[in-house]
Order: structure tokens, then sequence, then C-alpha cells
């Protein structure tokens, strides 16, 4: 990646660009793994807002940005779960994901938080693999009436 990988704290003022970022990133990346229906449960284009301003706000959230631009974005909640880990899809195999767990693990450590969650997409399954974290079981998630498989995994 020729320019760094800056990651800050999320502000109110991002939340238009995580949400295109996020259903973008499904809708683009994820599609290779899951069915149009899938996709369209997952990411919708009809999105609420408030839903996610909550979301969002409610748990250390943080933003990848090169050159000012935001390329991703994470979450950790207090008992080390991760529920959220998206790239753009322009930036994907670019460092992005790996900058934003870097930045998830010193927070984890600098919190007192010994051990990370998820439930990685069958698409980022191979990245938390790859960066220590093992499957506990895979799972069927029922979502807007479509079935969704993704995998639990802790580190």
């Amino acid at each position: 990646m020729s320019a760094a990988v800056h990651i800050r704290a999320y502000s109110e003022a991002d939340l238009d660009a995580l949400i295109d970022l996020f259903t973008g990133s499904v809708r683009q990346v994820a599609s290779r793994d899951y069915s149009p229906a899938q996709i369209e449960a997952w990411a919708p284009l009809a999105v609420n807002r408030e839903q996610w301003a909550n979301r969002l706000g409610g748990r250390p959230t943080f933003v990848a940005e090169v050159a000012g631009e935001i390329v991703g974005f994470s979450d950790l909640e207090p008992d080390g779960h991760i529920d959220m880990l998206f790239v753009h899809a322009d930036y994907q195999g670019r460092g992005v994901a790996r900058a934003l767990l870097d930045h998830i693990h010193a927070q984890a450590t600098k919190r007192g938080i010994g051990r990370l969650f998820t439930e990685a997409s069958i698409t980022a399954r191979p990245f938390f693999e790859r960066n220590g974290f093992k499957l506990i079981e895979a799972q069927d998630v029922e979502l807007r009436g479509e079935t969704l498989r993704n995998y639990r995994m802790a580190k």
C-alpha cells in the first residue's frame, strides 16, 4: 500500500460514509460467497440511520483512512466482541483490515480485554484465521427471511 493507514475514533459526521462503505463492501465483496437474496437481507439499500447511529456511537468504533479517505471501520465491545470489520471494496488486500485489527488488539490490551471474538462471514473467515483466530463453530443466522452462514471465532 502506497499510503499509510491512519486509524481514528468514529465521529457522528462519519455515519453516512460508514453506512455506504458497509453496504458497498457487502454487496461487492461478500457477494462472491452469498446469494443475491442473502446480500439483500444483510445489506439492504434502505437502512435505519438511527439504528446505525446508535450502533456506531454506542461502543468504541474505529475508522481507517488512507490519504484522508475513509476506507474501513471496525468496533470493539467491552467484552472483546468484534461486531463489525469492513473494508471498502477498492481497498481489499491492501492492509486496511490488518491495521484495524492491530488497533483493536492495542485497545483490547489497554482495556484489559484478554479474549477477542467475532462471528466472521464466509468471506472474512480466512482473514481472521490468518490473524490467529480459531474456529469455534459454524452457525446459520436468520436475517430478514434469509439464512446466512457465519463462523464463531475467538483469539
